[in-house]
């Protein structure tokens, strides 16, 4: 296991501002590749799923998959794109994983082009266009670190040559790291509530490139960028971003200019290193294919596919904070629906529960992988037994639990147990016993600053709770302290 590689500095200077345009190639879920019957399916023995189509071989003839043209139409939708027909055109280029020596894809008349991401801050992102493509095989460099420069030999495995792909090209308009990193987790979460792929960045079905720039604070231009490759997770996203963007300022600064390339990123050591000098598109002589047909769709098709999209995380997030009434945080929520457990706690308002304490409860304790024995009556009532003070939230924590993981209900959960809160008196009495039990730390509570407090709070806090194994209501043991506190101060002024 590398060791772990300290964060450059989460920004670029004051006198600088950092400009990034993703590009996101998303894998199709269709059950055949783009233009062949090949299967399209992931971890099969290598070059098992091949044919003439996907080998290029001489005489082979491709056919477009027309539900991966219904796919990349709803995505396009679901950006708010403008459908369009379009052409496929042959990108040329020579790469040991291109069968073909050539790529099917979409060049100047692309399916989808200017469309929008909105984040869940509000703030949103422009998206050039979203065209069809053909993946490529894929190659591993065997010896060595892994790179084609200093590895023994490589191999090829052709059963990914072929697959259907949508290249999603967003605007230079992400100024930061964790504006990108919230650009790809919404695109993610709309490509699963449409269902047109699984978008698992650690099988490949979802890569990340990376266009990075700086400029002067306050400039519009856009300087020289370089792209960073195939970034395989979020945190790697971030990380190359930041760094290639502190590489820039730095060379900037000296009087240097970045040079147009792609890199490649390096986990262990925490840095990009070069690749290849960034081809223009003269480079890739494209020309429209003449084995395939232009795509039109009619007028009929887009408006079915628009009746057909199902309500995307945008519009999910703003229903659950008006059902929540405000007391959704912004940032339950967004897990909520990323998690899809939105509608649990909908249905758990619905039925009655604080929509603050439901969206809170099942945001913090519900990160499972199927929490389908929780019922929204169940969620409800587990709920009304938490602010009413039958449970603790510690005990409630542990009900939920048992819940997902068997079904039952709540009171019968807690019932099992011989959970209950404690009685106010009896609570009060042993808040007494522990103040009375350390004398240092109370003067120091009463005394202290708020970060102090703070700290202390949670120690004394601890103490109750293990007097009363675990029975107490933390909430209500702060509340406590507190009068207490009062109480000590009045004393002191006598």
């Amino acid at each position: 296991m590398s060791p772990a590689v300290p964060e450059r500095a989460p920004a670029v200077p004051e006198d600088w501002e950092l400009v990034v345009g993703l590009e996101v190639h998303v894998e199709l879920s269709t059950a055949t590749k783009l233009f062949c019957g090949c299967a399209n399916r992931f971890g099969d023995e290598p070059n098992t799923n091949v044919c003439p189509v996907c080998l290029g071989l001489p005489g082979s003839l491709p056919v477009t998959n027309s539900a991966a043209v219904d796919f990349a139409m709803r995505l396009g939708r679901a950006l708010g794109c403008e459908v369009r027909g379009a052409v496929f055109a042959r990108k040329n280029y020579f790469y040991p994983d291109m069968p073909k020596d050539y790529q099917i894809s979409q060049y100047d008349q692309p399916t989808n082009t200017e469309g929008r991401l909105e984040l869940p801050d509000g703030r949103t992102v422009g998206i050039e266009r979203a065209h069809i493509e053909e993946d490529t095989g894929k190659t591993t460099h065997i010896g060595g670190g892994g790179r084609i420069h200093d590895a023994d030999y490589a191999l090829v495995d052709y059963n990914r040559a072929g697959v259907p792909l949508v290249e999603i090209v967003s605007r230079p308009d992400i100024g930061g790291a964790e504006q990108a990193r919230a650009y790809v987790r919404e695109l993610r979460a709309i490509l699963l509530a449409i269902g047109v792929s699984d978008a698992r960045m650690e099988e490949g079905s979802m890569r990340v490139d990376a266009n990075v720039s700086v400029r002067p604070a306050g400039a519009d231009e856009l300087r020289t960028r370089c792209e960073i490759k195939n970034l395989s997770s979020l945190r790697a996203l971030g990380r190359a971003i930041v760094y290639e963007a502190q590489r820039h300022v730095d060379l900037w600064s000296g009087g240097e200019r970045p040079r147009q390339e792609t890199r490649h990123w390096d986990e262990a050591n925490g840095r990009t290193t070069p690749g290849r000098s960034k081809e223009d598109a003269d480079d890739y002589r494209y020309f429209q294919d003449p084995d395939l047909v232009p795509l039109a769709p009619a007028a009929e098709t887009v408006a079915a596919i628009d009746a057909a999209l199902p309500p995307l995380p945008a519009a999910r997030r703003a229903d659950l904070a008006a059902d929540g009434g405000g007391a959704v945080s912004a940032e339950d929520a967004a897990l909520l629906v990323e998690r899809g457990q939105d509608g649990l706690v909908r249905a758990a308002v619905a039925a009655g529960a604080d929509p603050g304490v439901a969206a809170t409860r099942v945001a913090n304790d519900l990160a499972v992988d199927d929490w389908s024995p929780v019922t929204p009556q169940g969620l409800a009532a587990l709920v009304a037994m938490e602010t009413s003070g039958r449970l603790t939230a510690t005990q409630s924590k542990q009900v939920l639990a048992e819940m997902a993981e068997g079904g039952g209900t709540p009171d019968a959960i807690a019932q099992r147990h011989g959970f209950q809160a404690m009685a106010g008196d009896d609570l009060a009495a042993v808040v007494d016993q522990v103040i009375a039990g350390n004398p240092d730390a109370w003067s120091r509570f009463c005394a202290g600053d708020e970060a102090e407090r703070k700290k202390l709070a949670g120690f004394l806090t601890g103490q109750v709770m293990r007097a009363t194994r675990g029975r107490a209501d933390g909430a209500a043991v702060n509340r406590l302290l507190g009068e207490r506190t009062g109480r000590q101060t009045e004393r002191d002024q006598v």
